[in-house]
């Protein structure tokens, strides 16, 4: 089974229901695939941050900072229970592409294992640690701590690469439907908006599996059968 996650490395939502869905698969016996796809939530955020997340939804929204600070209070909240201890008011409004472009360059280089490792590390530095997201440095030090070759992390930021991987990853998640994130799709045949509970994620991926490995109906049981431990006569 494999589930692909569409989700941005500064959104709230997303950390919350990364926790939820681990919390489900935690109790999944089966073994299941899990990849990260790209969506950002905000193109024309800046990569030298002028403002905090606070700030910026005080601004979008109405209110000021004081307004945007009560948005905030509300998803730190909901993460605390998740055991995800946020420190979001000081979290920066900043560009996510090259984030989103390393995380493309672990799934090439070390499969969905290395890039979950890389994803992880990145919502913890930005909604924990409120780091800059779009700092080469930053991002540079949190791609090789999880084990990504220096030189080619650096490769990378300084060009283009992945950008076109990123691009389709969100043309792909517009023509599934999905209009934000957190956005799940398990095995392309069921998908999940939004952070669910865990219920809900231990439903449907049951179900999924349950579709792609079908037990036979046994109709008409009999002892006229020949086995392992040989034939009843």
């Amino acid at each position: 089974m494999r589930i692909e996650i569409w989700s941005d490395v500064v959104c709230p939502w997303c950390y919350i229901g990364k926790r939820r869905l681990e919390r489900a698969l935690a109790a999944f016996p089966h073994p299941v695939e899990v990849v990260y796809r790209s969506f950002e939530l905000d193109p024309s955020a800046p990569t030298v941050p002028t403002e905090t997340v606070a700030e910026a939804l005080g601004r979008k929204y109405g209110g000021g900072p004081d307004a945007g600070r009560q948005l905030v209070d509300r998803v730190e909240a909901v993460a605390a229970e998740e055991g995800l201890l946020f420190r979001h008011h000081q979290s920066l409004r900043v560009s996510t592409v090259d984030a989103h472009r390393l995380l493309h360059l672990a799934l090439e280089t070390g499969g969905p294992g290395l890039q979950g490792q890389l994803k992880e590390a990145l919502l913890a530095a930005y909604f924990v640690q409120t780091e800059n997201v779009a700092d080469h440095e930053t991002l540079r030090r949190l791609a090789t701590e999880v084990g990504l070759d220096g030189d080619r992390v650096a490769e990378v930021l300084a060009g283009d690469e992945f950008t076109d991987a990123v691009e389709a990853d969100i043309r792909q998640a517009a023509a599934f439907g999905a209009t934000g994130v957190p956005f799940f799709v398990i095995d392309r045949k069921y998908g999940v908006s939004g952070a669910q509970p865990t219920e809900v994620f231990t439903e449907v991926i049951e179900r999924a599996w349950a579709d792609a490995h079908p037990q036979l109906d046994m109709v008409g049981a009999t002892d006229d059968a020949c086995g392992p431990d040989g034939c009843a006569l």
